[in-house]
């Protein structure tokens, strides 16, 4: 169910997302994908959640919305402490050079802002128009953490439900090693 609501910034009229943070818990609930989530003041870059992080367990994320030169679309998901290098993932993803996919573009086909970009955004994405990219040390965590669609929570996953929960939205990322990446 969608509905189209006017854009402050621009006027126009945009159409709402699939799921926001919840539906995306509800729907986890009636798909059996295990979770647990923790609200918290809105975070919106890594270096600012440090200390609510300190008492979640798992492995945080950091998540990278990118667009190609080709105008392909990408979502980057990696661990907090990955380097991910935008000049060396090109040739270990099989895109073309890389920049930082635009707001409107981002709510267009993942239904999230900047700040709330997130794994769990794919289920918005059911033409799969962006491409998984996953950090092998996230394929590799027990738990794993992503916001509900929303900055002011985090949802900690088993990785068996984080799979479970790709599965069912019909999702295989691309998993990389980014800390194994050479020119």
């Amino acid at each position: 169910m969608t509905q189209d609501k006017p854009n402050a910034d621009t006027g126009l009229a945009e159409t709402a997302p699939l799921f926001d943070r919840d539906r995306l818990l509800a729907w986890m609930a009636d798909h059996g994908v295990a979770q647990t989530t923790t609200d918290h003041p809105a975070v919106f870059r890594v270096e600012e959640g440090l200390e609510l992080k300190a008492a979640m367990p798992g492995a945080h994320t950091k998540n990278l919305f990118l667009k190609d030169k080709k105008g392909r679309l990408w979502l980057i998901s990696a661990r907090q402490d990955t380097v991910v290098d935008l000049k060396r993932a090109p040739k270990a993803i099989g895109s073309d050079r890389l920049s930082f996919g635009n707001e409107a573009l981002l709510y267009e086909t993942l239904g999230v802002r900047p700040g709330s970009v997130t794994a769990l955004a794919l289920i918005n994405d059911p033409d799969e128009r962006v491409t998984f990219v996953l950090d092998k040390a996230l394929w590799d965590a027990d738990i794993v953490n992503f916001h509900p669609l929303t900055n002011t929570a985090t949802t900690a996953l088993g990785q068996v439900e984080f799979r479970k929960f790709l599965s069912l939205i019909g999702r295989e990322p691309v998993v990389v090693d980014f800390d194994q990446l050479t020119i």
